[in-house]
């Protein structure tokens, strides 16, 4: 028999601010832990910036904005620069996802097979726009020519979950940076550490100082002041929706623009006629891939009655093989949940499952890989689950399955829509009339036919409702990043 090598663990320095071109430390001299979920040992430790470190970096980029050879920079040589940062991210793929696993407990299959690859995309999709995004000339009546400038919003306060480290953030600062803009980058604290790993990427892309800071630190802290600095001009968010809200409070202190990628309960809905093979498959994907830590995952399983026993036997049966692992095994494909607090409240969703009308299928409580350590969770599934259980209503954000029937597509798409969110959805039927009436009707910034969790960094992602509001990726991402000024000339002889 023979046996997967896993790779020991590399030896990870401590890690300083990047602001402005430079590596300091925190104002306060604070150091913060980051913690490995699989193992519960510390990383390493890295300056915990607060409001005097996020002033500090507003300002560099700020300078760099009006000041600096950014300001002065072609969209040409921002087209270049772009490439090369995405080059070097697919250059440095096995680093980067192996940090990102260390730090978030997710398997180094998916960190450095799908993650990183998708950063480097990123950078070089909006490469290409540089040059392409512009403005046009408008036929006005009377004498005159107006046309419209597309100019950069300004400073860009990024702030990121620790879910998708590295490539929620690519999703801001690759088209903050085509558009001209400069960037401050808060990444969440439990998961710093590629985010300073890119910034060094980018520096050596030759980046100009202060077109990208990164201030590692706490929400309330170095996040609170991000969203409240008056020389902060948009924050660009995903995380919670909780979250979300504060920050459009906090926002209007100073009239900032805001885009929020927040929450889901996403409906996962399959019709009798489906492929319930492909179904199975799906709904196995659409839960457990990211160990449920991702926002559009497909945490509620809706099934026609007529083929509600039959589905829920294929997925029982492949779960069965979707066991938590040591994330660093290239085999695991489902590993540690990112966090103490995050497993305590994946457990405690759980428990309210048990104590419902819902029945438990399999899983239901931590999971031991071996060691007795790290924060594992075994995959979960309940069946038999109301619309307004707990766990059908409430984001639980780890591998637990909510199993609901339906009668027809309008009960379905009722109970579909039935949640205070709407950012991903899909629908699993072989007839197409019926594929696109539900579509149409599913409150939700991304449907999917028979399949799930397909992304592009072409097409448009975000959300309804208190899913939030603005979509990154495509060409609509630039519309985030950009604001429209009307010229007008005389042309009175």
């Amino acid at each position: 028999m023979t046996t997967t090598q896993v790779p020991a663990q590399p030896k990870i320095a401590p890690g300083k601010l990047f602001i402005d071109g430079k590596w300091v430390e925190a104002i306060s001299g604070k150091r913060l832990e980051t913690i490995n979920p699989a193992s519960e040992e510390v990383l390493t430790t890295v300056a915990e910036g607060d409001e005097a470190d996020v002033d500090q970096a507003v300002k560099a980029a700020r300078k760099a904005l009006e000041d600096g050879p950014w300001s002065k920079m072609s969209a040409r040589d921002r087209q270049k620069l772009l490439w090369k940062i995405g080059q070097l991210v697919a250059d440095h793929a096995q680093e980067l996802g192996t940090l990102e696993t260390l730090d978030n407990g997710k398997p180094i299959f998916e960190s450095t097979r799908i993650d990183m690859p998708f950063v480097a995309e990123c950078f070089q999709y909006y490469a290409g726009w540089a040059t392409k995004w512009h403005g046009e000339t408008i036929p006005v009546p009377g004498n005159y020519f107006n046309y419209t400038l597309r100019e950069p919003v300004g400073v860009v306060g990024a702030i990121v979950a620790w879910n998708f480290p590295l490539l929620l953030a690519s999703w801001k600062i690759a088209p903050a940076l085509a558009m001209g803009n400069t960037v401050v980058l808060k990444p969440a604290e439990q998961t710093p550490l590629s985010a300073l790993r890119f910034a060094a990427l980018c520096q050596e892309a030759g980046l100009p100082d202060g077109v990208l800071n990164v201030v590692t630190g706490f929400g309330p802290t170095a996040g609170a002041a991000l969203v409240r600095h008056p020389e902060v001009d948009k924050i660009a968010f995903t995380g919670e929706t909780a979250t979300g809200r504060i920050i459009m409070r906090e926002a209007a202190g100073t009239l900032k623009r805001v885009s929020l990628e927040l929450g889901g309960k996403s409906p996962n809905i399959v019709l009798a006629d489906a492929d319930l093979d492909a179904a199975a498959r799906g709904a196995i994907n659409a839960i457990f891939y990211g160990k449920g830590e991702v926002c559009a995952a497909g945490s509620r399983l809706f099934v026609e009655r007529s083929v509600h026993d039959q589905l829920l036997s294929k997925v029982l049966e492949r779960s069965q093989s979707i066991q938590p692992g040591d994330p660093m095994n290239p085999k695991t494909r489902l590993g540690a949940l990112v966090s103490k607090e995050q497993m305590a409240k994946v457990l405690s969703y759980i428990d309210i499952g048990k104590r419902s009308e819902a029945k438990l299928l399999t899983g239901g409580g931590r999971a031991d890989i071996g060691t007795g350590k790290g924060f594992f969770v075994q995959p979960t599934i309940f069946d038999g689950v109301s619309p307004d259980n707990k766990i059908a209503q409430e984001e639980i954000f780890g591998p637990v399955l909510a199993a609901l029937e339906f009668t027809d597509v309008e009960d379905a798409i009722k109970k579909a829509n039935a949640t205070v969110y709407g950012l991903a959805a899909a629908v699993w039927t072989r007839d197409v009339k019926k594929a696109h009436y539900v579509a149409r009707r599913l409150k939700a910034g991304t449907v999917w036919v028979n399949m799930y969790n397909m992304m592009s960094t072409e097409s448009p992602f975000g959300g309804y409702r208190q899913s939030g509001f603005g979509r990154e990726l495509g060409a609509h991402a630039l519309e985030l990043y950009t604001q429209v000024k009307s010229v007008w000339v005389d042309l009175s002889p």
